[in-house]
């Protein structure tokens, strides 16, 4: 689940066609897609290097993600981790800090929990920010919201944007647009690891704006390699606030023990800074 500031209530709306929004989310993949084209001239590549390059198609790179993430979910019996939540606010009506550590545990098929370990700082920032993330990701782990916010061709359209070799792998660079807004899907571009078609980072915003007084919010994930799940590494959220103020809230993951069906039981342990 995407950790946004000021994160809002209510109902996921329904997916009907809209072609209002249709062609606008079309017309932002076009922009996006053909942002990195330098058109030099009439013998200019219609498509960037790294995207004719690419070994897999869009298609196959989304199959292969769709289908690699169905197995890790059914693979995954339990985890738990410690997180560490923080959250800066300058602006008016004054600066605020806050700080929370939590226990936070996954048992297949969609069960979390959270246990506060500490907690300092503004009460209202942990009452109204660090609790409501903790009820939103209860929530979003529901088969009816989890269905809704998976990274597909049902629930987003996608094109491929970019390809990344790199001393690790290549990784396929995807910019993506929801077909319904909701708290928990977002736009922008997804890296997907060419080995494992998992996803390893996102730079995003909320396709739906968390508040009327946040003006812009941008949202920096990665993920790192437990076992043979890709888990959160760290969260960043910038939101920009229309009085003027900037709030900046940072999740850092430790200490994963991750259980796999698949070993019989076996766990494995990281410490949050983990290698692939």
């Amino acid at each position: 689940m995407l950790a946004i500031f000021n994160p809002i209530r209510g109902p996921i709306p329904s997916q009907t066609h809209d072609p209002i929004r249709s062609s606008t989310r079309l017309l932002w993949l076009l922009a996006v897609t053909l942002s990195g084209v330098c058109w030099a001239g009439a013998d200019s590549s219609p498509l960037p290097p790294s995207i004719t390059t690419a070994p897999l198609s869009v298609d196959q790179v989304v199959n292969n993600l769709v289908r690699r993430d169905e197995e890790r979910a059914r693979a995954l019996r339990h985890y738990d981790s410690v997180r560490v939540y923080r959250l800066s606010y300058r602006g008016f009506p004054g600066d605020r800090d806050a700080e929370m550590t939590v226990e936070a545990t996954y048992d297949s098929p969609s069960t979390k929990r959270f246990k506060i370990i500490s907690q300092a700082g503004s009460k209202l920032i942990i009452d109204r920010v660090f609790r409501r993330l903790l009820e939103s990701e209860k929530e979003a782990a529901e088969p009816e919201v989890h269905a809704r916010t998976l990274l597909n061709r049902a629930n987003y359209d996608i094109a491929l944007i970019g390809y990344e070799s790199t001393d690790k792998g290549g990784q396929y660079v995807l910019a993506v647009y929801p077909k319904a807004r909701s708290k928990y899907v977002y736009r922008g571009r997804v890296w997907v690891d060419g080995t494992d078609f998992a996803v390893t980072r996102i730079d995003a915003e909320p396709a739906q704006n968390p508040s009327f007084w946040t003006k812009k919010s941008e949202v920096h994930h990665e993920y790192m390699k437990v076992q043979n799940f890709w888990l959160p590494r760290r969260n960043e959220s910038v939101s920009y606030i229309r009085l003027g103020g900037r709030a900046t809230l940072t999740i850092e993951y430790n200490n994963y023990r991750v259980i796999d069906s698949r070993l019989s039981g076996k766990s494995a342990l990281s410490s949050g800074a983990g290698a692939r």
